[in-house]
């Protein structure tokens, strides 16, 4: 289906990306696949190329481009060549904003330059092993100590857990009351700071995703961002962007994973014919042809009202679960119709599936996208 909200500037940059990432990232992906991490040059080559938080302003090295599009457009390349360790989007979409929007000017003069450059990669840390989507019942703590704060706790599941060299904390600033908590921008190198292992996973393998350990870590006071007691409602407002984020990427994964299925099931035959050419095949393909077009679109809307800032988190929640719900539906569709090579990990749909599964449970479960999605609809 033709897609007509982009404009010849956004068509510019995705030739761009694309080809950054047919030199950089694809020839490598087997290596880090192996490795469980990406390279940390690929990183400083994105920034030179002006791929990193391209919407930040041109004082602190960015492009300003303040517009999701280009967000959009490069989860879409990844997803494309299914590429899920070398994670733009979480640094550019996700993890950039709470500096830039909740840190004071110093803060971000300290930090964002060599965030835009690569240099320091980011990871936001708010999973803990005993709160997973509750994040009103997380357990770490910083507590004030005057001109500094001290940090105890753990986290987990930490995206780019190994290779970050700023990691924003959530933590409890006020026992008696739950929602009270700051966001703090751990250093690397900071005492009592610790790594856990890369954690095993069934897909993202080249993704470094690590448990993360605060033993009494000092935290000065000026790596606070905002307010030490407004960290929930700030995780609140960024989670619309971030749901959006997952939607972009998995309607591409899913757009991705149709065509590696198209392009094998007309070269495999089956009692001498291809398989394209059976009903049920054809159907198959069909279906998810007409649910990834629909599901395009309402994404794509939902990037141009988040433009506007009239997304809301009911509808973020929606395309959220729509998008990888549809993303599993059509890996799995996909490995059927490839049979018995379809669960071999040459074959693309092989890992495209071990890669998508995780999409309905991070940035908020299936279940508690309905959650609120039905709370909107005040239910």
């Amino acid at each position: 289906m033709l897609r007509n909200h982009f404009e010849t500037e956004h068509n510019l940059f995705r030739d761009a990306f694309r080809a950054f990432l047919d030199k950089e990232v694809v020839p490598h992906q087997e290596e880090w696949e192996e490795a469980g991490v990406v390279d940390r040059s690929v990183w400083r080559k994105a920034g030179e190329m002006g791929f990193l938080l391209p919407w930040a302003e041109e004082e602190y090295g960015g492009a300003g481009l303040k517009d999701f599009r280009y967000e959009q457009i490069m989860c879409e390349e990844l997803a494309a060549i299914n590429e899920p360790g070398f994670m733009i989007p979480l640094h550019s979409a996700l993890c950039g904003p709470y500096i830039a929007e909740y840190g004071n000017a110093e803060q971000k003069a300290r930090w964002l330059p060599g965030i835009i450059r690569g240099e320091s990669i980011l990871a936001v840390a708010m999973t803990e092993p005993s709160a997973g989507s509750d994040l009103a019942g997380m357990r770490t703590t910083a507590v004030d100590k005057g001109d500094h704060y001290v940090l105890n706790g753990s986290k987990v599941f930490i995206s780019n857990g190994l290779l970050s060299d700023l990691v924003i904390v959530a933590a409890k600033t006020d026992p008696s009351n739950k929602h009270a908590m700051g966001l703090f921008v751990v250093e690397r190198g900071m005492d009592g700071f610790e790594r856990g292992r890369n954690l095993k996973k069934l897909g993202m393998k080249s993704q470094d995703t690590a448990e993360l350990f605060f033993n009494n870590v000092k935290v000065p006071k000026e790596n606070l961002l905002g307010d030490a007691k407004g960290g929930f409602f700030y995780l609140m407002n960024m989670l619309a962007q971030e749901r959006l984020t997952n939607a972009c990427g998995a309607v591409a994964g899913a757009e991705a994973a149709l065509n590696a299925t198209i392009d094998y099931v007309k070269e495999r035959k089956a009692f001498d014919r291809p398989v394209a050419h059976f009903q049920n095949t054809r159907f198959k393909l069909a279906e998810m042809r007409t649910q990834i077009d629909v599901a395009q679109v309402f994404t794509d809307r939902c990037v141009m009202d988040h433009n506007q800032k009239k997304l809301t988190p009911e509808v973020a929640a929606e395309a959220k679960l729509f998008t990888t719900e549809l993303l599993c539906k059509v890996v799995d569709e996909g490995v059927q119709l490839h049979g018995g090579w379809g669960y071999m990990w040459e074959y693309p749909i092989c890992r495209m599936y071990a890669n998508a599964r995780i999409q309905r449970i991070f940035a908020g479960t299936s279940e508690i996208m309905k959650e609120i999605i039905s709370r909107g609809m005040k239910l």
